[in-house]
């Protein structure tokens, strides 16, 4: 039985293209741990402009089925579909090492911010550097939901449902 599914998985990647060496695999979490930023949808999309469209490391199809089952999870789906697409190309210690890179960056960023938040919040420059902030993130929200959507979202009784979702939620 594991022949099958070693067959299929490898039948599967050829199709894809080749997952990537652990130690390349290893070098893009820890960049992305280091970059992503705009919360699950900027990092859903910094994830499928590089491992999709850039690296050609996994197919679009594979890679919006993998998110549609992580939406499904409860949890932050960032982090799911990090550690799954990890698990698909090294197995476990794919998944640890993807989970753990795209995470522990960002503590150490943010520790570093809401120190300097605290220490020096009330400079007015430092001030300024926050609030401006504050409109590239929801930049990079606005894009990744309209590059995400426009390809999830095919016909146009799947925009109106989505539309009618984020009016129910929002309003």
């Amino acid at each position: 039985m594991k022949a099958n599914s070693l067959q299929e998985r490898t039948r599967e990647l050829s199709r894809q293209g080749q997952p990537p060496a652990f130690r390349e695999a290893f070098r893009f979490w820890l960049k992305l741990g280091f970059i992503s930023f705009g919360g699950p949808s900027g990092q859903i999309a910094m994830m499928h402009a590089e491992l999709v469209e850039k690296k050609r490391w996994i197919d679009s199809a594979r890679f919006l089925h993998a998110l549609n089952f992580c939406m499904l999870l409860p949890g932050p789906e960032a982090i799911q579909l990090a550690i799954y697409i990890g698990w698909l190309w090294h197995r476990t210690w794919g998944g640890i090492a993807a989970g753990a890179l795209f995470v522990i960056p960002s503590i150490f960023i943010l520790w570093a911010l809401s120190y300097i938040y605290v220490a020096f919040g009330h400079v007015a420059w430092i001030a300024a550097i926050f609030y401006g902030l504050k409109p590239a993130v929801l930049a990079i929200v606005a894009v990744a939901v309209i590059r995400i959507g426009t390809r999830a979202l095919r016909k146009s009784t799947m925009w109106v449902i989505a539309g009618a979702a984020f009016i129910a939620i929002y309003f």
